[in-house]
């Protein structure tokens, strides 16, 4: 019984096609498609993407797709698990295992507190000695605590840190081409055509679409994408948006 490699092969072949039409029909790339062929699935970025290849690059041949994908998971099915996200989302949780952070306006009105303390154990010593040490600092305890009212009333409320990762959700209405990676001059991290909604994670990514008719949400919050026909890209930091021209998308 053929390989997985040779039946992809043999089948290409007997169509006459080359692996330069096989890319532009399926919109794989040249150096995934030959990994296929030759079985060497290490070079795919994960057992995910090499079900997902495997599958379009099948039924572009005209094969059964299902019988590829499960004779791969006979042969190499130890590897068979969910790809990793792109970002680990526990900064929530070592901030809670720090504790709490005492701000600069705590500090001062913990300190007032001792003094106002201070004061009254002073003016309780001087009434047990001779009398009149109540009256003489009570005018001072009473414009301490008015200090701390007006202290506790003025503090600023800390502002959320901004954050810093990127986390991009992308939500297509039809079958649309993705590629996505992390910078100009980083490897791809993904390349596929998708028909339902995929979260991509890291301190920046760019991201190339085939189509327009896709929502986008960076961080929670919706990218507004200009209608039209042509494909269009984005590059995302936590701080910033920007639409990429094409000579500066990934895959392009």
């Amino acid at each position: 019984m053929p390989s997985i490699g040779e039946t992809l092969r043999e089948a290409r072949m007997r169509q006459h096609l080359d692996i330069a039409d096989v890319e532009a029909r399926t919109k794989i790339r040249a150096k995934y498609l030959r990994a296929l062929e030759n079985e060497e699935f290490a070079m795919l970025p994960g057992p995910t993407f090499v079900k997902t290849f495997l599958r379009t690059y099948a039924e572009m041949l005209g094969l059964d797709p299902h019988l590829l994908v499960e004779e791969y998971r006979a042969g190499f099915g130890h590897e068979d698990e969910m790809e990793a996200p792109l970002g680990p989302p526990a900064v929530a949780g070592r901030d809670r295992r720090h504790g709490p952070r005492i701000g600069p306006g705590s500090l001062i009105l913990l300190v007032l507190v001792v003094v106002v303390a201070l004061l009254v154990a002073i003016g309780l010593s001087t009434d047990d000695e001779g009398g009149g040490g109540e009256q003489a600092f009570a005018p001072e305890t009473t414009r301490s605590e008015a200090a701390t009212e007006t202290e506790t009333e003025t503090s600023p409320a800390p502002k959320p840190a901004p954050p810093k990762r990127v986390a991009l959700r992308v939500t297509p209405a039809t079958p649309t081409y993705i590629c996505v990676d992390r910078g100009e001059g980083t490897p791809v991290i993904f390349e596929n055509t998708i028909d339902s909604a995929q979260t991509f994670r890291g301190k920046r990514l760019r991201v190339n679409l085939g189509k327009r008719d896709v929502q986008l949400r960076m961080n929670g919050k919706s990218v507004r994408i200009t209608p039209g026909g042509d494909p269009v890209g984005y590059d995302f930091t936590p701080r910033r948006t920007r639409e990429l021209p094409l000579g500066q998308r990934p895959c392009a």
